[in-house]
């Protein structure tokens, strides 16, 4: 599945999923342009480990909150790699209480990254997709989104939101031949479980058929095959990587 000549943006690449995420394009021969907000020393060791690959790309920084950010972003974007073929829209926040202590700005706050930011990077990179002769839009959610998760409601709220979005998008992008679809993962092996009490990943494992958590490249290996040629026929799609979870 090459990716040679092709323009992927990867918002929140600097660690984590959006890392392997960056890193697998890379690697198929993709022109990777690693979004961050404040990790510039870890975005840019995403960048050499690229290179090192044999791979073409950028770091650029940019809060997906801000629309100025992302246009300043898509810009620099444009005179490093000219149009974008693949929008991942990775970047996200968690601000985890019960309901009950949640205040509006807790909730306002995972609302502007995780929609707002899917928003204006979207918007702001749009017309590239829908001209580019293999424009793809991936949508990274999470089966809290399927399921929910207690002390999650806005991160839920924002994940499941990003169902609908990609579904009415992707009917929007269709007459292009341009295709929108959504990721979601289950429970991955990132720095983010791993500052979840042992206790608490017992009870999770349990609950997953294969028994194990996910590894970055479970989920890197299927936004691979989505930005590639191979999924023209497939758009509008949830895709639930998460180890046989119900939801």
């Amino acid at each position: 599945m090459t990716l040679e000549s092709q323009t992927c943006v990867v918002t929140g690449a600097s660690r984590g999923i959006g890392k392997g995420i960056a890193c697998e394009l890379g690697e198929r021969g993709a022109n990777v342009v690693v979004n961050y907000r404040s990790s510039e020393a870890e975005a840019y060791d995403v960048v050499d480990d690229i290179e090192a690959s044999g791979g073409s790309a950028i770091a650029v920084q940019a809060d997906v909150s801000d629309l100025d950010a992302v246009a300043s972003m898509y810009e620099d974007v444009s005179r490093a790699f000219g149009p974008a073929d693949v929008l991942v829209n990775n970047a996200g926040l968690t601000i985890d209480k019960t309901f009950k202590n949640m205040t509006r700005e807790d909730w306002e706050r995972v609302m502007d990254v995780n929609l707002g930011g899917v928003f204006n990077c979207t918007k702001t990179f749009f017309g590239d997709l829908l001209e580019a002769p293999d424009g793809r839009l991936i949508n990274i959610s999470s089966v809290v989104g399927q399921q929910g998760n207690y002390g999650q409601a806005n991160y839920a709220t924002t994940k499941s939101g990003l169902f609908g979005f990609t579904r009415t998008i992707a009917l929007e992008m269709a007459r292009s031949g341009s295709t929108a679809n959504c990721v979601a993962p289950g429970f991955v092996r990132t720095d983010m479980l791993d500052d979840v009490p042992e206790r608490i990943q017992e009870k999770i494992i349990e609950r997953i058929p294969l028994n194990r958590f996910a590894e970055v490249e479970d989920v890197s290996g299927i936004v691979r095959f989505l930005a590639s040629p191979e999924s023209s026929y497939m758009t509008g799609q949830i895709l639930a990587i998460n180890g046989g979870m119900e939801w």
